[in-house]
């Protein structure tokens, strides 16, 4: 099913691009756009984890050079019997983790200093453990080439709006107008694309192979008030980037036709329910102030400057 999706999203956005071209340079320019289109398909399918993580400044890490995140990840990559996929740290204030590759076994996760600064352990487990569950069920391929190929749309929409042509102008006219209504309809369709049953399905993957689903709630409802607070400039410059992340890269809430990820409480409740099911306590509210253990402190690290949670090679302290 999911390859079905990536094909008609592809045949989609290459049809954006030659109406695009078309509206450029007419028929000329309708055939250089779709040999654009078709040679940006191919490289992205190859390359689009190496622009996402280049786009991102992020920095591969090993067992040697983050120990203590890394091999969080290799031991949920064994519970979740997937390859070992290369493991990222973002430098970025901005709290917040994506899974990327074509295929489990050139998959990659990343990780921002900011998220890692923010949660403990478990909750740092959780997240790793949804990124993974993307892996798992081959949605990073999709996420990753809508995230490209929507950007260039966008940025081809805006190139129209220096268009120039003819002596009526109506070809400006026509550029202009595309310009206007098309990248917002290219962002769109990335967010009808990627479905919000694909975060539940993460969420839910992340619970059984973490085992702990309301350490990925806590998780979601902190980096929610943190990503909304803390501005993403990847995402500010590439909307289409923000369903990459386990939380909006961008200011959003609520569930809505156009929105990239499920209302947070949803995911919330859903995670709720799943725990009931695993036969695990009681629930806390996850929005209140965590207690002393649950905080980064509780892994050796001093709170009132907080540098950094243990899982952060660069942490000071």
């Amino acid at each position: 099913m999911n390859g079905f999706k990536t094909t008609m999203l592809l045949a989609a956005l290459t049809a954006l691009f030659m109406a695009l071209g078309f509206t450029i340079g007419g028929r000329g320019g309708m055939i250089i756009a779709l040999l654009v289109a078709v040679g940006m398909n191919v490289f992205t399918y190859w390359n689009a984890d190496k622009i996402v993580l280049s786009m991102h400044g992020a920095r591969q890490v090993d067992a040697g050079s983050a120990p203590e995140f890394y091999n969080l990840v290799a031991g949920l990559a064994q519970r979740a019997q997937l390859p070992m996929p290369k493991v990222y740290i973002i430098d970025s204030p901005h709290p917040n983790a994506f899974a990327t590759g074509r295929n489990p076994e050139n998959a990659a996760v990343a990780a921002t200093t900011g998220l890692l600064n923010m949660l403990n352990r478990d909750e740092i487990a959780g997240v790793m453990a949804h990124e993974l569950a993307h892996v798992r069920n081959r949605d990073t391929l999709i996420m990753t080439m809508v995230a490209t190929i929507a950007g260039a749309i966008s940025m081809l929409a805006n190139f129209g709006l220096f268009f120039r042509g003819g002596d009526d102008n109506r070809g400006a006219f026509l550029a202009t107008i595309l310009a206007v209504i098309v990248a917002p309809f290219a962002a769109m369709i990335v967010q009808m694309a990627i479905s919000r049953t694909r975060e539940y399905g993460a969420d839910k993957g992340g619970a059984e192979i973490s085992g702990n689903p309301r350490a990925l709630a806590s998780a979601l409802a902190k980096l929610a008030h943190g990503a909304a607070a803390v501005p993403n400039p990847v995402a500010q410059r590439n909307p289409a980037a923000s369903q990459l992340y386990i939380v909006p890269g961008l200011a959003r809430s609520g569930d809505s036709l156009f929105s990239t990820h499920p209302d947070t409480g949803n995911r919330i409740a859903a995670l709720e329910e799943i725990a009931v099911t695993m036969g695990q306590n009681a629930p806390r509210d996850v929005f209140a102030a965590p207690s002393p253990a649950e905080r980064p402190s509780a892994l050796g690290v001093r709170a009132a400057p907080r540098r950094g949670s243990a899982l952060d090679p660069n942490r000071r302290g």
